[in-house]
C-alpha cells in the first residue's frame, strides 16, 4: 500500500510542474539506449532482423527495469523518506498528463489567436501526419485525436503498471512504449526489426486501453458530456482502427465529445484514409479541444482513484 503515496505524489507533481524543458527527461536515456541496442544487434549479420529486433527490445527493457529497481531499492534501503521521494520522482517522469495538456493548449491558443501557421507547427509536435496544409478544423482535429490516444498511452497505462508493480512496472511499460514509437513502423527499415517492439506495445496496452474507456465514461458523466455516447461509440467503432488498442480511447473521446475522428490525411506526402471513429457530427474546434483536455484530466483522476481503491480492497482481501 506504500505504492499509493508515491503514485499520488507523482500525479500531483506532474499536474503542477509538467516536464520542465531544462531537465533531461529519463525517457531520452531510454531512447539513446534503444538506438545503441539497434546498432549493436543490427551489426550481428548472423541474426535475422526479427531476432535482432527482439534482442534489442529485450535489452532495453531489461536494462531499464534493472536500473529503476536498483535506484528505487537503494533509496528505500537508505531511508524510507528517500525511498518515497525517489519512487515519487520515478513515477512522476513516467506519466504525462500535464505535458499532453501543454502541447494541446499551445495549439488551442494559436488557433484562437488566428495564427494558423503557428498552430500547424505546434500540432506537428503532437502527431505524425503532415500538417502544412491543414486548415483550422484539421489542426484542432489532430490535436484532439492526439489527446485521446495519448490519454491511454501516456497517462492511464503507466498509471496502471505503476499501481501494480511500482516504478519498475511503470518504466518497463514506458520503455516498451518508447521502443514502439522508435521501431514500430511498417516501413522497409523497421517492418521486421520493429516487429517485436510493436507486438509488445500492443500486448501491454491491451488492458489499459479498454479500462480507459470506463474511466472516460465516468469522467464524461462528471463533466456532463455524453457518457452513454462513449459506450455506443466504442461498441460501434473501436475495432475499425488498424491498431488493436488505439481505437478504444479515441472512440471513447469521440463519443463523449459528440464528434467523429478519422477520414483523409497525409503522411510523408502519401494520402491515407482512416476509418471514422465516433457517431457524432459536431464540429471539431477550439471549444472541443478545451473539452478534450478537461476530459483527459478528469479521466486521469478517475483512473487513479478507481485503481487505488481496487488495489486497496485487493490487499485487504489477500491479507485475511
Amino acid at each position: 500500500m506504500m505504492l499509493l503515496v508515491p503514485i499520488g505524489a507523482a500525479v500531483l507533481l506532474d499536474i503542477l510542474l509538467g516536464d520542465p524543458p531544462w531537465f533531461p527527461h529519463p525517457v531520452r536515456g531510454v531512447g539513446r539506449l534503444a538506438l545503441a541496442s539497434e546498432r549493436l544487434f543490427r551489426s550481428m549479420r548472423i541474426l535475422s532482423l526479427r531476432v535482432a529486433g527482439a534482442l534489442a527490445a529485450s535489452t532495453v527493457l531489461l536494462l531499464t527495469g534493472v536500473t529503476v529497481l536498483a535506484v528505487s531499492t537503494g533509496a528505500w534501503l537508505l531511508h524510507p523518506a528517500a525511498g518515497l521521494a525517489v519512487s515519487s520522482l520515478l513515477l512522476y517522469f513516467a506519466i504525462a498528463p500535464r505535458d499532453l495538456s501543454d502541447h494541446a493548449m499551445a495549439v488551442c491558443r494559436a488557433l484562437e489567436a488566428g495564427d494558423l501557421e503557428l498552430a500547424r507547427r505546434k500540432v506537428a509536435m503532437m502527431v505524425g501526419r503532415d500538417t502544412d496544409a491543414l486548415d483550422g478544423a484539421g489542426v484542432a482535429m489532430a490535436a484532439v485525436e492526439s489527446v485521446a490516444e495519448n490519454t491511454s498511452d501516456g497517462v492511464t497505462a503507466p498509471l496502471m503498471y505503476g499501481l501494480l508493480f511500482g516504478p519498475v512496472g511503470a518504466w518497463v511499460y514506458k520503455a516498451a512504449n518508447t521502443l514502439d514509437s522508435m521501431f514500430g513502423y511498417r516501413n522497409e527499415r523497421y517492418r521486421e526489426f520493429g516487429w517485436a517492439s510493436a507486438r509488445l506495445d500492443d500486448l501491454l496496452n491491451y488492458l489499459p486501453a479498454r479500462l480507459t474507456v470506463l474511466a472516460v465514461a465516468v469522467a464524461a458523466s462528471i463533466l456532463r458530456l455524453d457518457a452513454p455516447g462513449v459506450i455506443r461509440s466504442v461498441r460501434a467503432c473501436a475495432r475499425r482502427h488498424e491498431s488493436p488498442n488505439a481505437g478504444y480511447p479515441e472512440s471513447a473521446f469521440a463519443g463523449a465529445l459528440g464528434v467523429t475522428f478519422g477520414g483523409q490525411r497525409s503522411y510523408g506526402g502519401i494520402p491515407k484514409s482512416l476509418p471514422e471513429l465516433g457517431l457524432g457530427q459536431g464540429l471539431v474546434d477550439t471549444t472541443i479541444l478545451r473539452r478534450a483536455v478537461r476530459l483527459m484530466y478528469v479521466t486521469t483522476g478517475v483512473f487513479f482513484v478507481a485503481g487505488s481503491g481496487i488495489l486497496y480492497l485487493l490487499v485487504r482481501f489477500l491479507s485475511y
